[in-house]
């Protein structure tokens, strides 16, 4: 006996409430595939939704689902790390007309030189009409991380805010143009990650996320990490380390002293309601 499937049979991907997502965000623009929303777009998303990596925190890998990452970051008031923060802007990008395809890139803050995993999730963008591609990242969790979706180009200088980036090439041995994400601080030019232009799916960021919420070595995983931008000041928490960055290079630092300013400074600063188990973990 044979069987046969029909488009109609075909699984269908879950669609996005774009309305809930954009109040979430703030926005209230037009909505078409255009440079200008692209832009908009992607920096009232990391304004407005914080990095935070409670759920690897407390044991488990976070699900990449779009319902349970609507219910999580737009109708609760929880965060994200990459995978789940990207998969949200793609979700509501391919709805608003853009194309867009998942890369995979290879972190170098903080590696002193060593190979890292290609285990950061960001995005590549075609705008209708428009020639260059446009890369988009709301999910890096870092003070060199991208404010707005730029044009994947060499030889360009980008400003946005206070923030300064560019892209190098480097020579590698494979098919594809390494490309590196460099951000502008202290005073000198500091590579942020690596990446290729070949498209990565889905079960790729599956594994990449199991294995960055899980590994036993992954900071991930021991550390409680959130990040946030308030007006002119980039919120930085690692550990019960809080550190402010002011726009003019200026900043400060601070001990949380116990549980209790913990969860009020994820509420209060962050906008994290955090679950009631993160107070079970050892300090």
């Amino acid at each position: 006996m044979t069987t046969s499937t029909t488009a109609s049979d075909a699984p269908t991907e879950p669609r996005l409430d774009l309305d809930a997502y954009l109040a979430r965000v703030g926005w209230s623009g037009e909505r078409r595939p255009t440079v200008a929303v692209l832009r908009a777009l992607t920096t009232a998303h990391v304004t407005s939704i914080p990095f935070e990596n409670l759920d690897p925190l407390l044991g488990s890998a976070p699900s990449l689902a779009l319902p349970d990452l609507e219910a999580k970051m737009v109708r609760g008031r929880r965060g994200g790390y990459c995978y789940e923060h990207n998969t949200l802007l793609a979700a509501a990008l391919k709805a608003l007309g853009f194309r867009v395809t998942g890369l995979l890139a290879r972190v170098r803050v903080g590696a002193r030189g060593s190979l890292r995993p290609r285990t950061h999730m960001l995005l590549l963008v075609e705008v209708p009409g428009e020639r260059l591609s446009y890369a988009a990242d709301v999910g890096f969790g870092s003070i060199g991380g991208l404010l707005e979706a730029v044009p994947l180009v060499t030889g360009v200088e980008f400003h946005a805010g206070p923030r300064r980036h560019r892209f190098v090439r480097e020579p590698h041995s494979g098919l594809e143009d390494l490309w590196v994400l460099q951000a502008f601080l202290g005073g000198e030019w500091e590579d942020q990650y690596a990446f290729t232009r070949e498209p990565a799916e889905r079960p790729d960021y599956e594994v990449a996320n199991w294995h960055v919420a899980t590994h036993p070595r992954s900071p991930f995983r021991h550390t409680l990490h959130a990040q946030r931008i308030v007006g002119d000041r980039h919120l930085a928490l690692a550990g019960r380390t809080l550190t402010e960055t002011y726009d003019d290079g200026t900043g400060k630092q601070r001990e949380l002293v116990d549980d209790a300013e913990l969860v009020a400074v994820l509420t209060a600063d962050f906008g994290i309601e955090p679950p009631e188990s993160l107070l079970s973990l050892p300090s």
